[in-house]
């Protein structure tokens, strides 16, 4: 008998059973931790086969600050300084973002006043080009004959130094599929009409577009998303409160090696800074969305007034080596060639430009 022990016999019974009770207790929650931890062992997981999927957000495309947000901002007119001039969704920035090394390229859906689908991604035109109105009050035509980086400025409107560039680049679909043949297209609404998912999916079988075997993906809300599906079924069709729904889930139910209902064929948002929070990260995890048909996306990390996706090249630097999964990527020009070097065409003189914005990028998040 040890010397605890002959303590605890010390003590009055009801106290003496209140410490072996919580013994107890302690020792069951230590062997659950255990079993857990076993579970959700990520290097028990089989090692997941291919690469990373690069998704280009928007292409390749102008970076700018995204404090103090909202639905009303025009970015256009908080741009960092220009290393490039590629213009987001236009068609050299779809070619762009496929030469940096994106395996997908994220466009934005309009639907034109003529039947046509443009990709735009404002609802208005007056922020960056020299047309005014909305989107969905013209043609294509229309559309086709503006300057899409009119008001692109990054000193408060003194220089606009992505004027003419770009005129007449905005591209309709079928011109955007001429382009990306062969990458994945992952095809965001802006609308939340579910009449341009059934536009957009007549379109797309009209042009002969495999979407399965080129691996688009569709972004809108719940209802679009399901009117997608059922013109192709076991496409990757999600909203962001699906995405949300099976992230939450997951965080509850993957410590016991469940995959929640919400999941099932859906879409698990991974934020860059909470990788630690997943059951079973990185292996484990994406076996078990595997096993139910669904995407993994690794984003950028959450926090206020930062991007969806990566924005900077030592956040490779954080994505598992095991991840073969999809990884959204906000500024292409900067994070394709850090991950796949041999990507990288940059001159001297664009490095040193893009290593001073990427300097002010960082010290404006410290």
């Amino acid at each position: 008998m040890s010397e605890y022990d002959d303590a605890d016999d010390d003590l009055p019974p009801p106290q003496n059973r209140t410490i072996v009770w919580l013994k107890r207790v302690g020792m069951v929650l230590a062997l659950l931790l255990l079993i857990l931890s076993f579970v959700n062992a990520s290097w028990l997981a089989p090692i997941p086969r291919g690469t990373v999927k690069l998704v280009a957000h928007r292409g390749t495309s102008q970076q700018f600050s995204h404090k103090g947000l909202d639905n009303q901002t025009c970015t256009a007119t908080r741009i960092e300084p220009p290393v490039h001039d590629y213009l987001e969704n236009t068609l050299p920035s779809l070619t762009s973002a496929v030469a940096l090394g994106a395996q997908a390229v994220e466009v934005d859906i309009a639907l034109t006043t003529d039947g046509r689908l443009a990709l735009f991604h404002d609802w208005t035109l007056d922020c960056r080009t020299d047309g005014k109105g909305e989107v969905r009050s013209k043609t294509m035509a229309e559309l086709k004959a503006l300057d899409p980086g009119y008001g692109y400025t990054a000193d408060g409107g003194k220089t606009f130094p992505l004027r003419s560039f770009n005129r007449g680049q905005i591209p309709a679909l079928e011109d955007a599929l001429a382009v990306l043949p062969d990458t994945g297209i992952v095809f965001n609404f802006k609308s939340r009409d579910a009449r341009e998912a059934d536009q957009l999916a007549a379109a797309l079988k009209f042009l002969g577009r495999d979407v399965i075997k080129r691996g688009d993906g569709f972004l809108g809300t719940e209802v679009q998303a399901a009117r997608i599906r059922k013109a192709f079924p076991g496409v990757w069709a999600f909203s962001k409160e699906g995405a949300k729904a099976c992230t939450k889930a997951y965080l509850a139910a993957g410590w016991f090696g469940l995959v929640p209902d919400a999941c099932k064929g859906g879409t698990l948002f991974v934020p860059l800074n909470y990788q630690w929070a997943f059951p079973g990260w990185p292996n484990r995890t994406l076996a078990r969305m595997n096993s139910v048909g669904a995407r993994v996306v690794l984003v950028g990390p959450m926090g206020d007034d930062l991007p969806m996706g990566l924005d900077l090249p030592e956040q490779i630097g954080k994505v598992p080596a095991s991840f073969t999964g999809y990884l959204w990527v906000d500024d292409i020009y900067a994070v394709g060639p850090a991950l796949r070097p041999y990507y990288n065409k940059r001159s001297p003189e664009k490095e040193m430009a893009l290593a001073k914005n990427l300097e002010a990028r960082r010290k404006a998040r410290e």
